[in-house]
């Protein structure tokens, strides 16, 4: 072959690489993107639905609230952020709901709908007998009334020292204790290098022994900027007397320190001047060798699945309303209790007319005494109030509608988390139900468990909790909670391993039980239903066949209970496997149509009952109890219950009264939680997996078959059929509607910024 030729085929083979090359970038210009239905942000107050009259108030209501209440109440009103103990301020506001047979008036029965009306908590510091007093205003958005609700909801005024403690009061605390670490600085200087900046406090709560205290252990640690301080305790705890309303007046009742106790820092100076005091040197903690940093060592090069929608979302969200499938559903955010949801519908009937978060307690046990009082009850430090931002991506998948709340508490101006719900259609990795047949005859049926979830995430001090209410096709609602975060953690002193394990040099996790309770509101088929409990035995019958040999049959064993003490099961005790809210009416096969709860729990003891403390959180005693629901029982508890546990003004052990439960409206109280001992592998957090509880509610001759069935994801095909063609298996057409690129929207954060401002 000669030169020129040569030169020839060289330049074809260069111009057929360049086509080649020019077609492939051409592709990849043209990425098809996937469609996008849905709101990817959905503002507040826009829905239309009747279900409204659950929403949360607006920015606008809430304002004019505020100004009402400014101009109308005859006192001056200080702003909460800068309120002193001795003044009067708005603590916090919240909607105030209608009477249920008035909302389900207009709901069902084309009755007016009833007007829209806030709860306005207000402190009265600043007169002779300070208290706390709870208004109801409207109507809404412009206000011309209000009228006082404390007498009738609590039987009596609500004490002041039972009040929850605000953001000013704890900023004035921390002032407070910083000035009388000054009396101890040479002590603090040899054990924990301390310059003056680099100690933080931790409130512990309940605040004493009795009705009247208002006395709290601070637990004293390194602040590791970047990462948890809760993991480094420097063994020092401080007992503030903060009940005065004249901060002046304040003192420090005790010091702790490495096991012993001492009068206040003075005395702790003097002894450690004097060679009495056994100092454990301290080194204060750096992000860059932090034990318990977040900060990933490097990053994956590999970034990891990613769920989206081909064809868009396929459930929408109207201000507080969201449709999916056969569900609808109201939902909001209670600043102190959490997330709350209303008027849950599958198809035409109304299954649960409110589901909502009451109470998140944390008992916890240890050898100091920050450790060995703490009982948080979480929902006086603000459940709703700390559902910060969620990271896209992280929190929730990356594609979810990412919804804002604004809340007004611990002060006058209106405060934004920012995306602090998420909702997500999910796919939960199992079928929802499949079969395969090989005998008989040859076919595959099944169906993706494709569910919707509701989330948000707490951050209540050192802990994150997970908040999820998940809507299933075959007509279940699926409620978890998972735990994760810091551990709460005290000093190592001599014996404290019997209260947790050592996860550090000086660090005590401590070991602690988590239990959360539920309103369920169940109609099942309409307000009127029974409780049923189903079970089984086993009978010893003779062989029909062969009567001188036994058998041990299994046989379901059946009982209506007649009175709210049947119906109130405890928390460590035998629950009945099938336990349901039960209508007289009957499906096609002449069964009662019910709803099961069914509960995954692994709570460790309540506190006795012979605790001084333990009627504040009754609901405890109970796994799950069942009453008639009642507009003077709305509650398990209350925001007051914390700071007074010893006169509690909420009982939930009170509303278990003998009434019958036979053909009545009934609410069930659910608990579930888990007993928590922290190990090595806490460090640096808490993870989710093994830390997940909860309950599901699920159809129980409710429907005449699974209404699964009916839903378009179904997969079925035989043997005489082509599975791979997409008319015969949803399944094959994906290959086609998901060859399409996720338009993702760009990733923002802005939760640093909004929980700088809010504190």
């Amino acid at each position: 072959m000669n030169m020129k030729a040569v030169v020839v085929l060289l330049v074809l083979a260069l111009a057929t690489i360049f086509a080649l090359v020019c077609v492939l970038m051409t592709r990849k210009e043209k990425v098809v993107r996937c469609g996008v239905s849905g709101l990817q942000n959905s503002p507040e107050g826009t829905s239309r639905d009747p279900s409204e009259i659950f929403a949360d108030l607006s920015p606008a209501e809430m304002a004019q609230v505020v100004k009402y209440l400014k101009e109308n109440l005859g006192v001056h009103l200080e702003d909460a952020s800068r309120a002193k103990p001795s003044d009067n301020c708005i603590y916090y506001l919240d909607t105030h709901f209608p009477p249920k047979e008035v909302a389900l008036g207009f709901l069902d029965h084309g009755r007016a709908q009833p007007q829209r009306e806030a709860l306005a908590v207000v402190y009265f510091g600043n007169q002779p007998d300070p208290n706390v007093t709870e208004f109801v205003v409207g109507p809404l958005p412009n206000p011309a009334s209000h009228r006082d609700i404390t007498l009738k909801k609590f039987g009596r005024k609500v004490p002041y020292h039972s009040r929850p403690v605000t953001q000013k009061e704890y900023k004035d605390i921390d002032t407070f204790i910083f000035r009388e670490l000054l009396g101890a600085f040479n002590f603090l200087r040899e054990c924990c290098e301390y310059n003056g900046t680099n100690l933080a406090t931790l409130t512990t709560a309940p605040r004493g022994f009795e009705s009247g205290d208002r006395a709290t252990w601070f637990v004293l640690f390194h602040n590791v900027i970047g990462s948890g301080y809760y993991i480094h305790p420097v063994g020092l705890e401080v007992l503030v007397d903060h009940r005065s309303l004249n901060i002046s007046e304040w003192k420090v009742k005790k010091v702790f320190y490495n096991g012993q106790y001492y009068e206040n820092m003075a005395h702790l100076e003097k002894e450690f001047i004097d060679g009495r005091v056994k100092e454990v040197r301290v080194k204060p903690g750096h992000l860059k060798n932090d034990f318990v940093s977040r900060k990933p060592s490097e990053s994956s090069p590999h970034p990891g699945p990613l769920q989206f929608e081909p064809l868009g979302m396929r459930y929408t969200v109207a201000g507080s309303h969201v449709v999916y499938q056969s569900w609808s559903f109201a939902f909001g955010m209670n600043v102190n209790t959490g997330p709350r949801l209303f008027n849950i519908r599958f198809g035409e009937e109304r299954i649960v007319y409110e589901l909502s978060l009451q109470e998140a307690l944390a008992t916890y046990g240890s050898n100091c005494p920050g450790g060995m009082v703490s009982r948080y009850m979480d929902g006086s430090l603000g459940i709703g109030k700390f559902s910060y931002e969620l990271v896209r991506g992280v929190d929730c998948p990356y594609t979810a509608t990412y919804v804002d709340r604004h809340y007004l508490i611990d002060s006058d101006a209106l405060k934004l988390n920012k995306n602090s719900f998420c909702i997500f259609e999910h796919d939960m990795g199992v079928p929802l139900r499949r079969h395969f047949s090989d005998m008989g005859s040859f076919y595959y049926g099944g169906l993706n468990k494709y569910a919707l979830v509701l989330r948000a995430v707490s951050t209540l001090i050192n802990y994150d909790y997970v908040w999820d209410f998940v809507f299933y096709q075959n007509g279940a609602i699926e409620v978890k909670v998972h735990a994760t975060g810091y551990i709460s953690t005290s000093f190592l002193v001599e014996g404290g391993t019997a209260y947790g394990n050592r996860v550090g040099e000086h660090t005590l996790g401590t070991m602690h039980n988590h239990l959360m309770n539920y309103k369920v509101d169940l109609d099942v088929g309409g307000t009127k239903n029974s409780l049923v409990a189903l079970d089984m035995a086993f009978e010893s019958v003779e062989a029909p066949w062969s009567p001188e040999h036994q058998i041990q049959r299994p046989v379901l064993t059946t009982q209506t209970l007649d009175k709210e003490e049947d119906a109130a099961f405890p928390l460590d005790g035998k629950v009945p496997r099938y336990l349901h809210f039960a209508t007289s009416r009957e499906n096609q096969w002449n069964h009662q149509r019910s709803y099961r709860i069914q509960i995954t729990s692994f709570a460790g003891e309540h506190m006795p009952e012979t605790s001084t403390m333990e009627r504040s959180i009754s609901w405890g005693r109970y796994k799950v109890a069942v009453t008639k629901r009642k507009e003077e029982e709305l509650t398990s508890t209350c925001i007051y219950n914390q700071n007074d546990p010893w006169d509690p003004l909420v009982v939930f052990a009170d509303f278990i009264d003998n009434e019958t439960i036979v053909n009545e409206d009934l609410v069930a109280w659910i608990s579930t939680g888990f007993l928590h001992v922290p190990h090595a592998e806490d460090i640096p957090n808490t993870v989710t997996v093994g830390n997940g509880v909860g309950f599901i509610l699920r159809p129980y001759n409710f429907f005449n078959d699974d209404p699964s069935i009916k839903s378009p994801d179904g997969v079925y095909f035989t043997l005489d059929q082509d599975a791979s063609k997409c008319d015969v298996n949803p399944a094959a057409c994906l290959q086609e509607t998901a060859s399409c690129s996720p338009n993702l929207p760009p990733f923002t954060f802005s939760g640093f910024f909004q929980n700088f401002t809010s504190r």
